[in-house]
């Protein structure tokens, strides 16, 4: 049995670079990503942003070049953040070095398709990544009950931090950025709370967190890059409370690939199961919680839906390896993870 290891400390001054190994930044939101940069550099961070993070198109450059670049951000940084998610992140995972990036020891930040690189990250090598942010999610206020990114990758190997539910979630479309909100009153607008996917009102689940961008990790499941099954017996003898987030899939496709992760034995040591929320639609016959009912209904361990992760905004800091308690009580619900071995 292995154990869990943890990056280095993110401090002030510290520096965070911002390259883009699965897709760039247009013209039109450069302006959104120099006011992120403006965001961290208020705090005190060393940002830079590396060239083809500014390149716009399906993908910035070839497989080879963002992978060679990724390296590079990990020996030069404290922290990795890229900008956002995208399609194509897939196409890098035989050609990292994994070792590697472990053996450089910054946190690698993202969500979306970046958990394409942080699943293998973690389950490959026992280094905890962040699930939960970008550097294009930095101008907006977190809600109170949420922590930050950043906070979160200050805190030294050991601790422990609590985290409630979001009392308001986005459901506006995505507009002009000037026109875009950024402080918490306004940039989440309709109620929201976890619920259990039984309906039980008390529900608690404890183990080590690991997940991501349903469309993306269930790509991986059956290969070297996410063996959840190998992880669970490596690296979390308490079990595994399994998170996941469809982007836009449909409920016939969300049940495929949920089935098709039960199947490759990611379900086999799990403690609990978080559904975050979803803008896929329902299909005629079939809603995304039927899709999740029939998929895991019959797990015998706890699922919740409509958890604070995911293409809804807000979505809190999720810790891939750390211990992790999770508690649904009504309104008051609430997540404790401790960075510990």
């Amino acid at each position: 049995m292995a154990s869990i290891s943890y990056p280095t400390p993110l401090r002030a001054g510290g520096r965070i670079e911002v390259p883009a190994p699965s897709m760039g930044v247009p013209v039109d939101l450069l302006d959104r990503m120099q006011d992120a940069v403006e965001a961290l550099t208020s705090l005190g961070f060393e940002v830079h942003v590396r060239p083809h993070t500014s390149t716009a198109g399906l993908t910035p450059a070839s497989a080879a070049a963002r992978a060679e670049d990724l390296h590079a951000s990990f020996e030069a940084a404290d922290a990795v953040l890229p900008p956002w998610g995208g399609e194509l992140a897939i196409e890098l995972v035989e050609k990292i070095d994994w070792d590697a990036l472990a053996e450089a020891r910054p946190w690698f930040v993202g969500w979306s398709d970046i958990s394409t690189l942080l699943l293998p990250l973690t389950t490959r090598t026992g280094l905890a990544t962040i699930h939960g942010a970008n550097l294009m999610d930095e101008p907006y206020e977190l809600p109170g009950e949420f922590e930050r990114w950043t906070a979160v990758a200050a805190l030294p190997p050991g601790s422990t931090f609590g985290q409630r539910s979001a009392p308001r979630r986005r459901s506006r479309p995505w507009g002009a950025w000037a026109d875009e909100p950024l402080d918490r009153g306004h940039a989440y607008e309709v109620p929201t709370k976890w619920r259990s996917l039984d309906g039980t009102d008390d529900v608690t689940m404890r183990g080590r967190l690991i997940g991501g961008c349903l469309e993306t990790v269930s790509l991986l499941a059956g290969t070297p890059y996410g063996d959840v099954p190998g992880f669970a017996r490596k690296y979390a003898p308490e079990g595994t409370i399994v998170y996941l987030e469809a982007a836009e899939s449909n409920a016939v496709t969300v049940l495929r690939m949920l089935t098709a992760l039960r199947l490759a034995g990611w379900f086999d040591d799990a403690n609990g199961v978080l559904i975050g929320r979803t803008d896929g639609s329902a299909v005629p016959e079939l809603s995304q919680e039927e899709a999740v009912r029939r998929a895991l209904g019959d797990l015998d361990v706890p699922v919740l839906l409509d958890f604070d992760t995911g293409h809804q905004p807000p979505q809190m800091p999720l810790v891939n390896g750390a211990l992790a308690e999770v508690r649904l009580n009504g309104a008051d619900s609430s997540i404790v993870q401790h960075l510990i071995p």
